[in-house]
Formats: C-alpha cells, sequence, structure tokens
C-alpha cells in the first residue's frame, strides 16, 4: 500500500516521488485522456477534469509496487492533469483551418506552439504558488478533491475504495462507449432534430443522446445547468425566432426553414453569444485584479527571502524551481516565439514590417502572460481550473491582437486580411497555452501541498506533462480535420464538428481586421452579460454565496448549438440529486467520489469512441468511400428508431446512477467529509 508522510519534509528525506514508473504511467494515462479531450473540446466546447480519474488509475497501478508513495501517485496525477488542460489549445488552433489559412496540422509547428506555450505557462505560474497556494485561503475545489482521493487511497479503506472506484469508471466508460458504437451502426441512433413555426418566426429544438453530456451536467453542477439552460431559452426562445423573421435572412435560405433556422443561430445568436461571455470574462477579471496585485507583492517578498540565504532553511515541502531558471526560460523562449512568428508571417503585409510587428507580438505575448497567468492561477483557485472562463480569456486575447494588427495595417484587404486573421490566431495559440496550464498549475501545487510534495518536482512533472500533450494533440487534429473538418471550414460537410470556441475567436479576429464585426450583436450580447453578472452579484449577496448564476454559463448557453448542451442540464439535475442522496448516506464524501467517477466514465467512452470511429472515418476517405461519415452502419434509418433509442439511453442512465449508489452505499471509510465534485465548465 502507498504511504503517506506526515509534517513538513526536510532534505534528507528518501520518499519516492518523480520516478521513472510514474512518469510513464502519467504519460500513458495523459496520452489517453488528451485524445479523449480533443474529440469532446471539438464537439462540444467543453473538456473534462482529469486529476481524480488519473489518481484512482494510478493508486490501482502502483499499488502493485510495496515502495510506492502518495507523492509518487501525486506526480502521475499532475502529469496526467496535462490532458485536461493543454488540450484546451483546440479553442484556437483549429481556427487556422476555418479561415482557410491551413489545410493540415503542420506536425513540428503544432508541437512548438502548444508546446512553448504550455511551458511559458508553467514558468509564469511559479513564483505565484506561495501567495496563491501556500499564503491564500483560496478553496481550490479540484486541487481539495483530488488531495482527498489520494489520502483515502492511501489510508484506511483505500485498496477498497479504489477497487470500487476503477469498476465504476469501467463500468459507465464501456456503457458510454457500447452506447457511442450502437449509434453509428444505426441499430440506435443518438441525435434528433426538428425545426418548427415559433411565434411570426421560427426555430428547433435538437437534443443528442450523449453519454458524455450527461457526464458533463453531472460534474459542473446544478447553478452551471440552469444557467446554461437559461442561455439555451434566450438563443432558441428570444434571438432565432426573431432574426428568423428578418427579410435578408429569408431572402437567403429561399423557403429553406431548416436553413433559415441555421442561420439566424449561426450569423446572429453566436454573435450575441460572444457579446456575453466577453463581458462575464472583462468582469471576472475586474474582480480579481486586487488579489492578484497583493500576490505578485507576496511572491516577490518570498523571493527576496531566499536571495538573503534562507532558503536552506525551507522544508522539501517549500522549494519551487529556482527563479532563475524561471526567468532565463521565460526569456529565452522569446527566441523560437520571435523565429515562429517570423516564418508564420513571411507574406504581405506582414512582411513589409516583419520586425515591428514581431517585437510589438513578442512584448505583447510576455505583457499578457503575465497578466494571464495570474489572472487564471487566482481563477483556478477560486472556482475550480476546469471551471474558469479560460475560453473567456482567450477571446479577450484574440481581441487584443487583433485591434493592434488593426491599428499597424489598416488598409489591408483580401488575402492580406486572412493573413493578419492568421497571424492573430498563432500569437492568440501561444497565449492560450500560457493561460491553461497556468490555470492548472496552481492547482496541481495546492493538491501537493495537501499530500506534503516538493513543489518543484511538480513542477517539473507539469512540464513533462506539457512535452507529452504537445506531441499527442497535432495528430489527432489532424485526425479529426481528415475525418470531419470544422463548420466554418471551406469544403465543411454536415458531419463537420462545431469547435465553438476556435470558431467564435476566428470569427472575431475577422471581424475587427476585416471592419465587419458586428459590435452591435456583440452589444446587445454584452448587455446580458452585464444583466448576469447583476444577477449572479445580487443572489450571492442575498443567500450568502449559497445560490448562484455563472454568467459565463449563460453565453455559452447561447453560444453552442443545442445539440451540445441541452442535456448538460439534465445531466446537472441528475447530479444534484445523486449529490442530494450522498449526503444523506453513509459516508457522503466517498458516495459523491463515486459519482464522478462514474460520471467521468461516461466522458472517457464517449470520448475515446469518438476518436476510435473519427479513426475509421478517416481510413473510409483514404479508401475512397462515398459515405465515409456512415461507415460503420449496419442498417438502414427505420421509423422506431427514435423512441428505441430513447428508451435504451434512459434505462442505461438509470442502471448506471442505480448501480453507482449501491457501490456507494456502504462505505469503506465512513469518517470523511463531504467535498465539492470535480467541476468542469470553461
Amino acid at each position: 500500500m502507498a504511504t503517506v508522510s506526515s509534517g513538513a519534509r526536510s532534505a534528507g528525506d528518501s520518499i519516492k516521488e518523480l520516478t521513472l514508473r510514474g512518469i510513464i504511467l502519467g504519460a500513458l494515462i495523459t496520452v489517453v485522456f488528451t485524445a479523449a479531450n480533443v474529440y469532446l473540446g471539438l464537439k462540444i466546447g467543453i473538456t473534462f477534469a482529469t486529476s481524480i480519474p488519473a489518481a484512482v488509475i494510478s493508486m490501482a497501478v502502483l499499488k502493485a509496487f510495496r515502495d510506492s508513495t502518495i507523492q509518487e501517485n501525486n506526480i502521475v496525477q499532475t502529469i496526467a492533469s496535462a490532458a485536461g488542460t493543454l488540450s484546451a489549445i483546440i479553442f484556437v488552433l483549429p481556427g487556422l483551418i476555418m479561415v482557410g489559412w491551413w489545410t493540415g496540422f503542420p506536425y513540428w509547428l503544432s508541437v512548438a506552439v502548444v508546446g512553448i506555450g504550455g511551458i511559458l505557462g508553467v514558468m509564469y505560474s511559479v513564483p505565484l504558488r506561495r501567495a496563491l497556494v501556500t499564503g491564500s485561503d483560496l478553496p481550490y475545489p479540484e486541487g481539495v478533491a483530488a488531495a482527498e482521493v489520494l489520502k483515502v487511497g492511501s489510508g484506511v479503506g483505500g485498496a477498497e475504495e479504489n477497487r470500487r472506484g476503477l469498476a465504476l469508471i469501467s463500468g459507465s466508460t464501456i456503457v458510454a462507449a457500447l452506447f457511442f458504437i450502437l449509434a453509428k451502426t444505426r441499430l440506435l441512433t443518438d441525435t434528433a432534430s426538428r425545426v418548427f413555426r415559433f411565434g411570426g418566426g421560427a426555430t428547433a429544438v435538437s437534443p443528442t443522446f450523449s453519454m458524455a453530456l450527461m457526464g458533463v451536467g453531472h460534474l459542473v453542477g446544478l447553478a452551471v445547468g440552469i444557467a446554461m439552460l437559461i442561455g439555451i431559452l434566450i438563443s432558441w426562445v428570444v434571438i432565432v425566432p426573431y432574426w428568423t423573421q428578418d427579410p435578408t435572412l429569408i431572402a437567403q435560405s429561399a423557403g429553406d426553414l431548416e436553413a433559415l433556422v441555421s442561420t439566424a443561430f449561426r450569423a446572429k445568436a453566436r454573435m450575441v453569444g460572444a457579446g456575453a461571455i466577453g463581458v462575464a470574462a472583462i468582469w471576472t477579471l475586474i474582480k480579481i485584479i486586487g488579489p492578484i496585485v497583493a500576490g505578485i507583492r507576496s511572491a516577490l517578498l518570498a523571493s527576496r527571502e531566499r536571495k538573503a540565504g534562507r532558503a536552506d532553511q525551507l522544508p522539501l515541502t517549500e522549494r519551487d524551481m529556482p527563479i532563475g531558471i524561471v526567468t532565463g526560460t521565460i526569456l529565452l523562449s522569446m527566441i523560437p516565439i520571435g523565429l515562429l512568428l517570423f516564418a508564420f508571417g513571411n507574406t504581405a503585409p506582414i512582411s513589409s514590417n516583419a520586425g515591428v510587428t514581431v517585437g510589438i507580438s513578442i512584448v505583447y505575448i510576455l505583457v499578457a502572460g503575465v497578466v494571464i497567468a495570474a489572472v487564471c492561477g487566482y481563477m483556478a483557485g477560486l472556482i475550480g481550473a476546469s471551471n474558469s472562463p479560460i475560453s473567456g480569456v482567450g477571446i479577450l486575447s484574440v481581441l487584443g491582437i487583433s485591434l493592434i494588427l488593426a491599428a499597424l495595417f489598416g488598409g489591408a484587404g483580401g488575402d492580406e486580411t486572412k493573413a493578419l486573421v492568421a497571424f492573430a490566431l498563432f500569437v492568440t495559440a501561444i497565449i492560450f497555452g500560457v493561460a491553461t496550464i497556468s490555470n492548472n498549475n496552481l492547482q496541481d501545487l495546492k493538491t501537493g501541498q495537501l499530500v506534503d510534495a516538493t513543489p518543484w518536482r511538480q513542477q517539473v512533472a507539469l512540464v513533462l506533462g506539457v512535452v507529452f500533450g504537445a506531441l499527442v494533440i497535432p495528430p489527432i487534429l489532424d485526425l479529426m480535420n481528415t475525418a470531419f473538418t470544422f463548420q466554418g471550414a471551406p469544403g465543411a460537410g454536415p458531419n463537420a464538428l462545431p469547435a465553438p470556441q476556435a470558431a467564435i475567436i476566428s470569427t472575431i479576429a475577422q471581424g475587427v481586421l476585416g471592419g465587419s464585426l458586428d459590435w452591435g450583436l456583440i452589444g446587445q450580447g454584452a448587455i446580458i452579460g452585464v444583466i448576469a453578472v447583476i444577477v449572479d452579484e445580487v443572489l450571492r449577496r442575498a443567500t450568502n454565496k449559497r445560490l448562484h448564476l455563472p454568467p459565463l454559463a449563460i453565453g455559452m448557453g447561447i453560444y453552442l448549438p443545442m445539440e451540445a448542451n441541452l442535456l448538460i442540464p439534465v445531466g446537472a439535475l441528475l447530479g444534484y440529486l445523486y449529490n442530494r442522496w450522498a449526503l444523506q448516506s453513509k459516508s457522503p464524501a466517498f458516495a459523491e467520489r463515486m459519482g464522478v467517477l462514474m460520471a467521468t466514465g461516461l466522458i472517457v467512452g464517449e470520448s475515446l469512441m469518438g476518436v476510435v470511429y473519427a479513426g475509421a472515418v478517416a481510413g473510409a476517405e483514404k479508401a475512397g468511400s462515398a459515405d465515409s461519415a456512415n461507415v460503420l452502419a449496419l442498417v438502414e434509418p427505420y421509423p422506431a428508431v427514435m423512441i428505441v433509442s430513447l428508451v435504451v439511453f434512459s434505462a442505461a442512465i438509470g442502471a448506471l446512477y442505480f448501480w453507482t449508489k449501491g457501490r456507494a452505499s456502504d462505505a469503506p471509510a465512513p469518517d470523511d467529509h463531504a467535498l465539492t465534485p470535480e467541476p468542469d465548465f470553461r
């Protein structure tokens, strides 16, 4: 069984922590979960947090070694957590396909962008650990949850919890994978859609039988589920019916009601959603500027203490990566970034003023990186890494660089505008890597603090996780592009993946640099965002923070297609009911963790099958299949498929919750405290 240390560890301790077997196991988990997260993020714009399932898998594997430790398991989950964060780079990079600049993802160029941005994120966040982790009362919900799992797995009842947890995550993974495959054979279906007249216009209802969405709903919680439902209603009951009465859109659709509804949503509702998301992100930044400044001051104070020669007095649990290495890595990273930007900007109009453009872009990356690392680190502590508005940070980042480029090249047009848009997305991709990893790094360091880990070893582990993730993300993106491509890309078909964040970020860049951005729609969304912020703040203050409606979730509800989010509120309701039952059970925290693992399995099963299916489609495409999207189809569509699918889907979800309650009701470790399930909304 893994051993647990107690108290602050000294330099003479020899507890196993950063081991070769832990690195290999972390790399394997990272590759698997990164593949799943890339697919899920491109499909619905949400990635799932991997710390808890990675910790469970790690403990199940490493228990075969008698000398395994809780710190070694922590290193594994630290490496694997890169899957839930670095994969968020897909919120930007597919935009280069959408705007027609790339036709695929150049491997080493993509690896460099993802890797350098991620490593910068680690370095930027190192000086913030003392201020925002050890010297702060921020809750760090995911970090605390992961630490609790590691502690239970290393103490009384740990082996039994590992066994039950692994059974649950494996069982729900298999169920989700089977349903996904059966839907692709056409024995069942996973889609349903109906367009109909509504008032003076039209709208649609398009649910998807998605196990992954149910799992996401369970994890994000009821507040996010309700907020997303409000956003869905705003989009499909108000905005779409209003714009389907517009004469211009009616003429464009040529009497096709489905095309009219689709255009109204894509061209109008999504821009309103962008405005709401932007306001939500800005409000979050405003709220945390004060604490961030105070945190940076505290970090500088700690640095002065180390320079005064008192670093040796610190226990291992308080030792970060040396500040000289951190600063040197940041500055040296600007050299490859500059070379990448020069190579990427070798076309007009940037080539005519490349030195100034690249120089300003490097300064922008440096400054924006510092601010974003601090902001994202604080947000991770406040509401959790996966629940942070990372996509909103991406929107603000692309808006900033787009405005800079518009000022430098005001007279550009045609292909020159496309080159500027691509350059803006490229710069944003680097900054996005900083945002995602700095957001995750401090969460992991909180877990490390609670399990007596060594910070610098965790920071090295996260760099390794970045490298592993950077190597595997580009080929998965290429696979998805070959099999499906992305909505809005040249030649995109009906099965193209939405890649919602990449779409909105590229749309904003095109609008700013092409002068076509509909500021009126964004302004309407901003008004909705302001109202959402006010409502959320009033609810928080009136109920002492017990009730809230996250403004970002409302914005995403407006922006995401209905098939990508309608089941999230349903899953959130089921998760809420399950957690209410868990609070009355023998061991509330144990029961909640079992629910989290079951829900995570739903996401992993469907997501991994999505990757397998993408490979099958790509193979069929290369083989010259006329209908590659239905490569697994066994039967023709039949009239009762919808009813049969609904019954099977509902029965499977019900059975999984019933099974989970049975496994969780007789807890092996009754003396624990309820904790918040790991959230999952960006």
